[in-house]
């Protein structure tokens, strides 16, 4: 996808650029280009895959929530998705990016530096240890593809506000969900949305899911990573 067919898929997402938010994002797929040759980032290399696989992939959480303004975490963010594009995009939003591996807390630092944004900051830990200190604090929390659904719900809930949104991307999730159904219960969730759709150009399968918090959580959650992992809730 290169990048006026980017422009005009998004447009389907009722999203409209500004000349700025371009010229950020074409600084922010170069800029990872340039840094991916020396320090691993991710294994998309080229610009039309980045515009695809990243940006488009980021920005289609539209399709499930309103994220114009709130703030949101983004727990194992990686090099920036989708955090990162949705704080470009949504100026008024207030993004939080987290992630445990310290190279990619830098190349963002460095990202950021260079877009000159003003709305978004880096964490560097571990999830539990970060959500177990901000608790109901996040409008919105989001997590692509970092690990199995019924981990990052536990990871992930505690730090949301109630009332806020816990919003899965993932690809094919049908087994996950059900293997969550417990969690999403005990958690006091409910799944109020589901997408189901391909990417453009044979880009693959993705499905977003918006989970709601009805309640304050149990300060006995989350659990330490190695409990969560050998048993579900």
């Amino acid at each position: 996808m290169n990048k006026n067919e980017f422009y005009d898929e998004i447009k389907k997402l009722d999203i409209n650029l500004t000349k700025d938010m371009q010229e950020k994002l074409d600084k922010y797929a170069q800029f990872l280009i340039e840094y991916n040759q020396h320090t691993n980032l991710t294994a998309i290399k080229t610009i039309d895959e980045i515009y695809l696989k990243h940006f488009y992939d980021s920005l289609t959480l539209v399709k499930i929530a309103n994220l114009k303004t709130g703030k949101l975490l983004d727990v194992g963010t990686g090099a920036g998705f989708p955090g990162l594009v949705l704080a470009i995009i949504f100026p008024d939003l207030e993004v939080t990016l987290l992630d445990s591996n310290n190279k990619k807390i830098t190349f963002l630092n460095e990202c950021i530096k260079k877009l000159e944004l003003k709305n978004v900051q880096t964490v560097y830990s571990r999830a539990e240890d970060y959500t177990r200190c901000h608790r109901e604090y996040f409008d919105f929390v989001t997590s692509r593809a970092v690990a199995e659904l019924r981990i990052l719900l536990e990871l992930n809930i505690p730090a949301l506000k109630v009332n806020g949104n816990f919003l899965v991307m993932k690809a094919n999730v049908s087994e996950e969900l059900k293997n969550s159904l417990s969690t999403i219960d005990k958690l006091s969730c409910q799944i109020i949305d589901q997408k189901e759709f391909e990417l453009p150009e044979n880009g693959g399968l993705r499905t977003l899911v918006n989970i709601k918090k009805n309640k304050v959580t149990n300060l006995i959650y989350p659990r330490t990573y190695d409990k969560i992992k050998k048993k579900k809730l």
